[in-house]
């Protein structure tokens, strides 16, 4: 059976494309076939066929799959994507994104579903992001921009992730603002009040470095490792 999980964040910006490429490069390095999904993106430059996060989650895979399955709505206006889609006469379909789901994971072991936006970016006036991963029955790893706020903020998106019956299997720390004061203490408290595992700490990099692979007992920790 192939597994999967929904990488979700407290924002735009945060890191969960980085995350969700180290998990999958991880899994690559366990043996795991593992291929990455961004159901929906803004932001395509012209001439490209996606967006750099596509691209990102398309060459940590382990696995090559079609763009079409790996990213079904593409949008060029880098924007929220329900306004991206409203701009081109889209209407994003959670069916649409199950299906091609289905097509990945017959290709693999695991499947690493990176979100857009905040957890509850609107898809439409009905529904959102993590609307995706109640269909897809995925459990739910939190992506923490590590910077003023962020206490408050993820602990209202675990609330929200669990208001919907979904698990949070873990969260990872993303230090993207290398300034801020008494960064370790937030990381701790979070560590304290999420009651969900820490299996990531990022720290600040320039550009769009890339994370080291997650692997061993952070990947056991998102039962993701068989």
């Amino acid at each position: 059976m192939t597994r999967g999980i929904f990488v979700t964040g407290t924002d735009t910006g945060v890191g969960k494309t980085r995350v969700a490429a180290a998990l999958l490069r991880g899994l690559a390095a366990d043996g795991v076939r593992a291929v990455g999904m961004k159901p929906v993106a803004s932001g395509v430059e012209p001439g490209e066929t996606c967006n750099a996060d596509v691209a990102a989650l398309a060459a940590a895979a382990g696995v090559a799959a079609a763009i079409a399955d790996v990213n079904p709505y593409a949008f060029a206006p880098a924007i929220a994507p329900h306004l991206a889609a409203a701009r081109t006469g889209a209407v994003i379909d959670v069916e649409t994104i199950a299906a091609a789901y289905a097509r990945l994971a017959a290709q693999a072991d695991a499947v690493v579903v990176e979100g857009a936006g905040g957890a509850m970016t609107p898809l439409s006036d009905r529904a959102d992001m993590l609307d995706i991963a109640v269909r897809l029955g995925l459990p739910v790893l939190l992506v923490v921009g590590v910077r003023l706020g962020c206490i408050n903020h993820a602990l209202l998106t675990a609330q929200a992730v669990r208001a919907r019956g979904l698990e949070l299997v873990g969260w990872a720390a993303s230090r993207i603002d290398p300034a801020m004061a008494q960064a370790d203490a937030n990381v701790a408290t979070l560590s304290r009040l999420l009651a969900a595992p820490l299996i990531a700490d990022l720290r600040w990099q320039a550009g769009a470095a890339a994370a080291a692979p997650i692997r061993g007992s952070a990947l056991a920790a998102l039962r993701l490792r068989r």
